[in-house]
Protein backbone atom coordinates (compact mmCIF):
# COMPACT_ATOMS: atom_id res chain seq x y z
CA UNK A 1 0.00 0.00 0.00
CA UNK A 2 1.43 3.75 -0.87
CA UNK A 3 0.33 6.86 1.36
CA UNK A 4 0.47 10.42 0.61
CA UNK A 5 0.26 12.41 2.89
CA UNK A 6 1.11 16.50 3.50
CA UNK A 7 3.05 17.29 6.25
CA UNK A 8 3.68 20.87 7.61
CA UNK A 9 7.11 22.23 8.61
CA UNK A 10 6.70 26.11 10.16
CA UNK A 11 3.61 26.72 7.93
CA UNK A 12 5.50 25.22 4.75
CA UNK A 13 4.41 22.28 3.51
CA UNK A 14 5.94 18.90 1.88
CA UNK A 15 5.21 15.54 0.91
CA UNK A 16 5.08 12.04 2.53
CA UNK A 17 5.16 9.67 1.37
CA UNK A 18 5.17 6.12 2.57
CA UNK A 19 5.45 2.12 0.35
CA UNK A 20 4.37 -0.51 2.48
CA UNK A 21 6.78 -3.41 0.56
CA UNK A 22 7.12 -6.88 2.23
CA UNK A 23 9.04 -6.78 5.63
CA UNK A 24 9.64 -3.09 4.82
CA UNK A 25 8.68 0.62 4.42
CA UNK A 26 10.22 3.03 2.00
CA UNK A 27 10.02 6.61 3.42
CA UNK A 28 10.46 9.89 1.82
CA UNK A 29 9.13 13.73 2.69
CA UNK A 30 9.64 16.12 -0.28
CA UNK A 31 10.16 19.74 -1.08
CA UNK A 32 10.22 21.25 -4.71
CA UNK A 33 13.98 21.22 -4.13
CA UNK A 34 14.90 18.21 -2.67
CA UNK A 35 13.93 15.45 -0.04
CA UNK A 36 14.41 13.12 2.73
CA UNK A 37 14.48 9.12 2.78
CA UNK A 38 15.16 6.09 4.65
CA UNK A 39 17.93 4.21 4.69
CA UNK A 40 17.08 2.78 1.15
CA UNK A 41 18.37 5.84 -0.37
CA UNK A 42 21.87 5.32 -1.57
CA UNK A 43 23.66 8.46 -1.52
CA UNK A 44 26.72 6.83 -2.90
CA UNK A 45 24.80 6.83 -5.99
CA UNK A 46 23.44 9.69 -6.26
CA UNK A 47 27.19 11.76 -5.19
CA UNK A 48 29.10 9.76 -8.51
CA UNK A 49 27.31 8.08 -10.78
CA UNK A 50 23.96 11.04 -10.68
CA UNK A 51 26.14 14.32 -9.58
CA UNK A 52 25.74 15.81 -12.52
CA UNK A 53 21.97 16.05 -11.51
CA UNK A 54 23.09 18.26 -8.32
CA UNK A 55 20.10 16.19 -6.07
CA UNK A 56 19.86 17.38 -2.77
CA UNK A 57 18.79 14.68 -0.54
CA UNK A 58 19.56 13.08 2.88
CA UNK A 59 19.57 9.82 4.64
CA UNK A 60 18.28 8.52 7.98
CA UNK A 61 18.57 5.18 9.39
CA UNK A 62 16.39 2.69 11.43
CA UNK A 63 13.85 5.16 10.76
CA UNK A 64 9.94 2.83 10.31
CA UNK A 65 7.42 5.98 10.44
CA UNK A 66 7.30 9.78 8.94
CA UNK A 67 7.52 10.99 11.91
CA UNK A 68 10.70 8.95 12.71
CA UNK A 69 12.11 10.24 9.35
CA UNK A 70 11.47 14.08 10.23
CA UNK A 71 12.89 13.91 13.98
CA UNK A 72 15.63 11.09 12.84
CA UNK A 73 19.82 12.95 12.36
CA UNK A 74 20.65 12.18 8.89
CA UNK A 75 23.08 9.56 8.78
CA UNK A 76 24.77 11.04 5.18
CA UNK A 77 23.29 13.61 2.71
CA UNK A 78 24.49 14.36 -0.88
CA UNK A 79 27.08 17.32 -2.07
CA UNK A 80 24.49 19.21 -2.98
CA UNK A 81 22.84 19.02 0.42
CA UNK A 82 25.93 19.82 1.85
CA UNK A 83 26.51 22.77 -0.18
CA UNK A 84 23.24 24.03 1.55
CA UNK A 85 24.42 23.52 4.67
CA UNK A 86 22.70 19.95 5.39
CA UNK A 87 25.08 17.60 7.05
CA UNK A 88 24.97 14.39 8.43
CA UNK A 89 23.82 14.73 11.73
CA UNK A 90 20.92 17.52 10.82
CA UNK A 91 17.51 16.38 11.84
CA UNK A 92 14.98 15.66 9.15
CA UNK A 93 12.84 18.52 9.85
CA UNK A 94 15.71 20.94 9.73
CA UNK A 95 17.35 19.85 6.93
CA UNK A 96 13.90 20.29 4.66
CA UNK A 97 13.32 23.68 6.19
CA UNK A 98 16.83 24.28 4.56
CA UNK A 99 15.84 22.76 1.16
CA UNK A 100 12.94 25.65 0.69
Amino acid sequence: MMNLSPVTIEGHTFLAISVALPKTNLLVVTSDKGYIMCGALDVGLLNEKLSDRGIIAGRAVGVKTIDQLLDAPLESVTIEAENRGILPGTVGRDALLKML
